[in-house]
């Protein structure tokens, strides 16, 4: 398998998959595109139909967009547990993914993804406030509800866990205050050694996008 993805700094939909799989132990050749260069430009069209990243290559097979990549690796490995067995546990679990997939625009665009982040933000608009309330219930609801076996959603990681694994880096990045049981789930996150590795790799880079940078400061 390839999987190709953006900038570590900055690439929220990257992160997805990547953390599934690394953290799973599923082998992957790794491809990275720098967001907003030449390269990129010269070479996406070549590996992904959309022109966007992430985009996963199995043999013959091509697979682009976070969930639908996700999706492709809980069927070809279902011991993972990408989802939970739990029918209604399974349930809740595809309705956050989705929600994540679709929603949140307001955090999106107020609190953009950068892994290297460390300062607060000085104003969060109402919107995006009103979008980390949501995240916020939504982890709640999900770790009342199944996380007792374990520190993450459902309990073990998994494929809920990697959507928001993006907000989780936002929230540290952002300084944005949280209730116990958020601050509790994303240091679970950060604990994960694949987390780790991501974010290494994040603060190796060099390549610096301004547009994400200068946010808030």
């Amino acid at each position: 398998m390839r999987l190709v993805i953006g900038n570590k700094n900055y690439s929220s939909w990257s992160l997805r998959p990547w953390l599934f799989m690394r953290h799973h132990g599923i082998a992957f050749e790794e491809v990275r595109l720098p967001l907003d260069t030449d390269a990129y430009r010269e070479r996406i069209g070549s590996l992904s139909p959309t022109g966007r990243v992430p985009v996963l290559h199995d043999g013959d097979r091509i697979v682009w967009d976070s969930l639908a990549i996700l999706e492709y690796l809980a069927d070809l490995h279902p011991e993972l547990g990408g989802w939970p067995r739990d029918e209604g546990a399974r349930a809740l679990a595809r309705c956050i993914a989705a929600e994540m997939h679709s929603g949140f625009a307001d955090l999106r665009s107020g609190l953009p993804m950068n892994c290297t982040r460390t300062c607060s933000l000085h104003a969060i608009s109402a919107g995006a406030r009103r979008d980390i309330e949501r995240v916020q219930a939504v982890w709640s609801q999900a770790r009342q509800a199944y996380g007792h076996d374990g520190p993450f959603l459902f309990g073990r990681f998994g494929i809920a866990d990697a959507m928001y694994a993006p907000v989780a880096i936002r929230f540290r990045g952002y300084g944005v205050p949280l209730d116990a049981t958020a601050q509790a789930y994303v240091e679970a996150l950060y604990a994960l050694p694949a987390m780790r590795e991501w974010l290494a790799g994040a603060a190796a880079e060099s390549e610096r996008l301004a547009k994400y940078d200068h946010i808030g400061l």
